[in-house]
């Protein structure tokens, strides 16, 4: 039997992603209702992180508990992996215990080297090219509160950055447009913008991007190694906030998501965040917990 990974919104197909969105939601309704899921059981999921996590590592950890399984958690002090053993090695030796593996790192061909020598399910779980999982979390919300995303318009405003990468994936793949508002300096990645020029557009007003939009979303302005950049992107990314002003462009039954942690009249007003008309941002922070169970048993064939 092949060995499915998960690197990117690339490795599934518009159908597959139905079934985990489906299952997602089955799997949010199911453990409302009390019921349990054992599906794996005695299954271990190993999570290597380079980069600190809260929702990912709860979440797949969880996760993988409410599934009658277990998780172990590698950071860079607790394996080989962190004191230069060749990601090869380390591919091929993990994947002899374990059952399925997550990796939250920097470089995205850290996971793609990984899965190349695994014996069992990769995932990223976010590396600097891509956060696929987050979108499985997005798309299931949108999808709870407004139904299927084809034909839809999504304004992605702020940094081209990894999230907005994946919404760009998740264009094609769900068949809806995306509209990528950045300053000057911060579009998404040429060659990517290029290949998917028939999904996504990409200027440089928020205001253009949210005209008629029925899913905004942002992301903090400087990401995960860019701290020493804070300063510099304030100043350049100071009229990309979202708030209640820019909303007023949008659909007017338009919600608005941030995967989270979130800086509070940055990126998004306060306001805006707490403003339930809007924003689903707690739902989609939970719904990180049950796509990412509906991914796990659909890698390991339990779909």
């Amino acid at each position: 039997m092949t060995v499915r990974h998960f690197l990117s919104l690339d490795d599934i197909n518009a159908d597959e992603l139905d079934l985990i969105i489906n299952t997602a939601i089955d799997l949010k309704k199911s453990r409302a209702a009390g019921e349990l899921n054992k599906s794996l059981e005695q299954r271990v999921l190993g999570m290597i992180f380079e980069k600190s996590s809260t929702r990912t590592r709860v979440s797949f950890e969880s996760g993988m508990t409410q599934l009658g399984g277990s998780a172990l958690f590698l950071s860079p002090r607790d394996t080989q992996l962190g004191r230069g053993e060749p990601v090869e090695d380390s591919a091929r030796v993990l994947s002899r215990m374990v059952d399925i593996i997550m990796i939250r790192t920097f470089g995205h061909d850290i996971v793609e080297r990984f899965a190349q020598y695994s014996k069992v399910p990769v995932i990223n779980a976010l590396t600097d090219l891509y956060h696929p999982c987050q979108l499985l979390a997005d798309i299931q919300t949108y999808v709870e509160h407004r139904g299927s995303p084809k034909g839809k318009k999504v304004a992605w405003i702020g940094d081209g950055n990894n999230m907005c990468h994946s919404y760009m994936n998740a264009a094609k793949l769900c068949g809806f447009h995306l509209a990528v508002a950045c300053p000057e300096g911060y579009e998404p990645d040429a060659d990517l913008t290029a290949a998917l020029s028939d999904h996504v557009t990409v200027t440089h007003s928020p205001e253009e991007a949210a005209q008629g939009a029925d899913w905004v979303v942002t992301d903090v302005w400087a990401s995960m190694g860019q701290e020493e950049e804070q300063a510099a992107r304030e100043a350049k990314f100071a009229s990309f906030q979202v708030n209640h002003a820019l909303m007023a462009h949008a659909n007017k039954d338009a919600i608005f998501m941030h995967c989270l942690p979130a800086h509070r009249d940055e990126e998004v007003s306060g306001e805006l965040i707490e403003d339930a008309q809007y924003s689903v941002v707690w739902d989609e922070a939970e719904n990180r917990l049950h796509a990412q169970k509906a991914l796990m048993l659909f890698l390991l064939g339990k779909l």
